[in-house]
């Protein structure tokens, strides 16, 4: 689940937002299987699409995190979830979308890294208004 600014959103919902005002970001993951899974590692990456097959991912001068944009998740048991919390402030007007991976972040493992991501979240961010 995630939700921005207390709004849950998903594939098909734009949220907007203003410039210069703390977002918050909530991201949970529930473990649904019979079985322990992790550690993990959530990370964040916003982006703006230019809608031409490029993704700009070089946004620190648009978009700055509150904290970090990566969380260590511990150990997630069978039915219950971790939830991550955090803050986007943009800068500037624009649409943007956040990149949000789940990888497993065992290094004893001699398997490549999964993989877990979620569909893009998509915000606007506004101007203030007067």
């Amino acid at each position: 689940d995630i939700l921005v600014d207390g709004k849950v959103c998903d594939c098909d919902i734009v949220v907007t937002c203003q410039v210069g005002d703390p977002v918050p970001l909530q991201v949970k993951l529930t473990n649904w299987s019979k079985h322990s899974v992790g550690p993990f590692a959530l990370t964040v990456m916003p982006y703006q699409d230019y809608q031409n097959g490029v993704h700009n991912y070089d946004l620190q001068d648009a978009i700055t995190f509150v904290g970090s944009n990566t969380f260590y998740i511990d150990t997630v048991k069978p039915t219950k979830d971790s939830v991550y919390f955090g803050a986007l402030l943009f800068l500037y007007t624009g649409d943007f979308y956040l990149n949000i991976k789940f990888h497993e972040d065992n290094c004893s493992r001699e398997l490549p890294l999964s993989w877990l991501c979620l569909p893009s979240v998509h915000i606007r961010a506004m101007e203030p208004v007067a």
